[in-house]
């Protein structure tokens, strides 16, 4: 199962910096000029867990496998997308694809880096780009309800039920607000998702600020963090090109020296893995013994089956139960023998709720 945040955002940003130094790698080409990305690149991250080290420790594993999110790097935006200005319908659809975004925000000054509308507003950047997008979905929208809108008169119940869903997303957008803020119902979020609505997708703010506000910000970022909580929507600072230069850095004791110079605790991109993480509405639930201890993905609310199925649809399919031991008893108890003496272990069914931290060990027959 894999779960995809797009990195969007005008022009001249720091989008493909930010990927660079996300995956560790050289492949977007970072340029002073539009358009310099054209496909998205794509590129796989570990997410940071220092549980893991410590289950494979007290398990003494010969690996460590850590579980994944994908970044894409995905072409800069301009005003005018939604009706084909610049890459237009081919960036909208590149981000239909993804499953989150995480939105960078130019919060810098450098007369050296030009910005595609000649100045520097944070605010005004993220309106433009959450402005194509809602046009986009309006657009698309009104046509769909109108051909659903068509079935449902001649008696066809789903198209019945279809336009009424898309009515829940028309009301906020034809009010100037992102579909994401419509109240649907838990029952119809599959349904829901299936729209492939551009601004129902979580939205992470990244502000890209100069070296020396890595830390603490500035008053551009802290403009943009409160108008992101206006909004629900999480937000992140980060100095991209601080980050670039860490990513080159493969000694740790290095990095950690490096980052204290800084006044940083952590790299940015921990925090915006980590709030990626959570904007997915991800969990991890782990898995333990000699040969490797392992991080693995599933959405916050999965059964033991659909977790087992992580690992291998024969594991769900044949799904007998979950032998659960609860991270915080694995560590006080020293590792799975000893949850286990100590009464530690639960034998959990079908319908158990895997909660984040879980060691599972999964009894199946196919």
């Amino acid at each position: 199962m894999g779960f995809t945040c797009g990195i969007v955002g005008l022009p001249n940003v720091g989008k493909s910096t930010l990927f660079n130094a996300l995956t560790s790698t050289a492949q977007a080409e970072a340029a002073n000029y539009p358009f310099c990305t054209i496909e998205p690149n794509v590129g796989r991250v570990s997410v940071p867990d220092e549980r893991l080290e410590k289950i494979a420790a007290l398990s003494k594993s010969a690996r460590i496998i850590p579980t994944f999110l994908d970044f894409a790097d995905i072409a800069g935006l301009v005003r005018g997308a939604s009706k084909g200005e610049g890459l237009g319908n081919k960036f909208l659809a590149h981000i239909r694809e993804v499953d989150a975004i995480i939105h960078v925000l130019r919060c810098f000054e450098d007369e050296n880096v030009t910005h595609v509308e000649g100045r520097i507003d944070p605010i005004a950047d993220a309106e433009t780009v959450e402005t194509e997008l809602m046009i986009a979905d309006l657009e698309s929208l009104e046509r769909r309800a109108d051909a659903a809108a068509k079935k449902a008169k001649g008696g066809d119940r789903d198209a019945k039920a279809q336009f009424d869903l898309m009515q829940l997303a028309l009301a906020p957008l034809r009010a100037g607000r992102a579909a994401r803020t419509a109240n649907i119902p838990a029952d119809q979020l599959r349904d829901w998702q299936a729209l492939q609505l551009l601004t129902s997708k979580p939205v992470l703010y990244v502000c890209n600020v100069d070296e020396e506000s890595a830390a603490s910000g500035n008053a551009q970022s802290e403009k943009v963090a409160q108008w992101a909580a206006d909004q629900g929507a999480g937000c992140v600072v980060i100095a991209a090109a601080i980050e670039a230069e860490v990513a080159q850095i493969a000694d740790p004791d290095e990095r950690r020296e490096f980052l204290a110079a800084m006044s940083l605790t952590e790299t940015g991109l921990a925090r915006i893995i980590r709030a990626g993480y959570q904007l997915l509405a991800l969990i991890t639930f782990l898995t333990a013994g000699p040969k490797e201890s392992r991080a693995w993905t599933v959405r916050r609310g999965a059964k033991a089956p659909e977790a087992a199925g992580a690992i291998h649809s024969d594991f769900e399919r044949g799904f007998i139960r979950a032998e659960t031991i609860a991270y915080d008893d694995f560590i006080a108890c020293g590792g799975e023998t000893g949850a286990k003496e100590a009464g530690k272990m639960r034998s959990e069914g079908r319908d158990y709720v895997v909660r984040d931290g879980d060691v599972l060990l999964f009894r199946f027959n196919v």
